[in-house]
């Protein structure tokens, strides 16, 4: 079988929109650094399900690393630079994490993307996340970097208003998405994780977003 001339370079990203590429396995090399590097965050900052400000838990287990980490209470989301669980900071955003985002970034066409903030989304089988759009960062201009580890996903990417119909975007293990400008405001969401065992991370995906949230 003779491969084409883009299978002999792997896969290839993908412009989902003007703004928002999608770089197929591009942080599979990196996924036992990865994991090794969040470890010590997870020791010092477990999985939570945070409350919303009308009281519920949310769905998706969730912690932070960086100088700042997003929350919600009955507050509101913000971001906060120390951990309301302990109330101590957040723990450090590893430099695998900085390097791999900031790569991201720049064949997405963003350069110079440096976060100081990484959610990191714990999904079992049927945990989903609703439409919504992330807006309690300080500068719209920087991009988002979305980096899929363990179960598969259907991402929705819809538009600038909610109504707007998604598009539904298969994710896998080691995928990174990558949006901004025109693209940073768009509504986005998760369908129900489907059951399933990873051969590396179990019954689970775990999800890092990384952004300039200060």
């Amino acid at each position: 079988m003779i491969q084409s001339d883009l299978d002999l370079f792997g896969p290839q990203p993908q412009r989902l929109a003007s703004q928002t590429v999608l770089l197929p396995g591009f942080a599979v090399p990196e996924v036992e650094a990865l994991l090794d590097a969040l470890r010590p965050v997870l020791r010092a900052a477990p999985f939570r399900h945070m409350r919303t400000p009308g009281g519920l838990h949310m769905a998706v287990a969730l912690t932070n690393c960086g100088s700042l980490g997003w929350v919600s209470d009955e507050k509101g989301y913000r971001y906060s630079p120390t951990d309301p669980v302990s109330g101590q900071p957040w723990p450090a955003l590893p430099p695998i994490l900085l390097d791999l985002a900031g790569r991201a970034a720049t064949t997405a066409g963003f350069d110079g993307f440096v976060p100081d903030a990484c959610l990191v989304n714990h999904y079992l089988p049927g945990t989903r996340l609703s439409l919504h759009q992330d807006r309690d960062e300080a500068d719209f201009g920087q991009p988002i970097v979305s980096i899929s580890l363990g179960l598969p996903a259907v991402f929705l990417f819809g538009g600038l208003q909610r109504s707007d119909r998604p598009r539904h975007i298969p994710l896998g293990h080691g995928d990174v998405l990558v949006w901004g400008g025109e693209d940073r405001l768009r509504f986005h969401g998760v369908l129900p994780i489907k059951p399933g065992v990873h051969p590396r991370l179990g019954e689970r995906r775990i999800n890092l977003t990384l952004r300039k949230a200060g």
